[in-house]
């Protein structure tokens, strides 16, 4: 039987001179990923770029925002050779600021192509399962086998809530998980399945502070990554 899962697990787990917590922002706490990391990990897998990898740039654009900032994206379609066979187009699309506002004024930034580029091919990654275990909330061995890497800042699921804590969470932080899992598109049915195959916990108002945290925390990352993601009509 084929092993669909091989390059998903061999890619999954990023070592932990890769990662690097990000220390402010809206983003603070969360994990970051060394783009050269990817890079490696690309030629391991497959080859050297243009050989056994490569992308290509479909569109780079602007996009107005607030308070007169501008954000450069990019648009990629990334392929890769296994066994002698070209994979389809396996898209990314990333985003980084072109003019932000900062305590000094308006700054324009003259590598905003390039970062955006750089986080056009980590979104097509994830699709190859790269950095699956800092990503990817609802992998059952990221929790059970102790062998992924969980971002530094998020509180751990298998350690006590925080001293002082409530046992349980209350009816508030009940209805703000499920407000963040609808912004997130995880439907109820699959966050209750999740709490119940990871926590054994249900209904919901069982979960731990912790367990609550560490959730909401993951379900932010996966909010704030998907505005990166801007539908431009044609």
């Amino acid at each position: 039987m084929k092993d669909n899962l091989k390059l998903y697990d061999t890619v999954r787990t990023v070592p932990k001179e890769a990662q690097k917590t990000i220390t402010g922002g809206r983003l603070s706490g969360f994990t970051d990923i060394n783009p050269m990391w990817r890079i490696k990990t690309l030629t391991e897998q497959f080859g050297a770029a243009g050989f056994g990898w490569y992308y290509d740039i479909k569109r780079l654009w602007l996009e107005s925002g607030a308070n007169d900032e501008v954000a450069a994206f990019a648009e990629i379609d990334l392929y890769v050779n296994q066994e002698n066979v070209w994979s389809k187009p396996i898209k990314g699309v990333g985003g980084s600021s072109f003019i932000s506002k900062e305590k000094t004024g308006l700054y324009t930034s003259d590598e905003c192509y390039k970062m955006a580029l750089t986080d056009a091919i980590s979104t097509a990654c994830k699709s190859l399962g790269m950095g699956a275990d800092i990503y990817f909330m609802k992998d059952k061995s990221k929790y059970d086998n102790n062998t992924g890497s969980k971002p530094e800042a998020n509180p751990s699921p298998d350690k006590e809530p925080p001293k002082n804590s409530p046992a349980t969470i209350t009816e508030k932080q009940v209805k703000r998980l499920y407000a963040m899992s609808r912004e997130a598109n995880v439907d109820e049915e699959t966050l209750k399945k999740i709490m119940a195959k990871h926590y054994n916990k249900n209904p919901t108002k069982e979960l731990t502070r912790a367990e609550y945290d560490f959730i909401c925390n993951q379900l932010q990352e996966m909010i704030e990554e998907q505005k990166n993601i801007v539908v431009v009509s044609k």
